[in-house]
């Protein structure tokens, strides 16, 4: 399962609100809830993230195993 708890914790460190997301950055509010729900994602918001955050992949997404 891919979670994307790295999300929230690099958006606090970066000093970015979901609502600036939403305002500036133009990423919808169904892919915002998406992503709370670690639910499907396309490509293109996790590439837009990165260029907002900028970062790595890795620092908003993970892989975990289902136990």
């Amino acid at each position: 399962m891919i979670s994307f708890d790295k999300l929230w914790v690099t958006l606090k460190e970066r000093n970015i609100s979901q609502y600036k997301l939403i305002k500036e950055y133009k990423i919808s509010t169904g892919q915002l809830d998406r992503l709370r729900k670690n639910g499907n994602v396309n490509t293109y918001t996790l590439n837009e993230l990165c260029k907002i955050l900028n970062c790595k992949l890795e620092d908003i997404a993970e892989y975990k195993e289902d136990n």
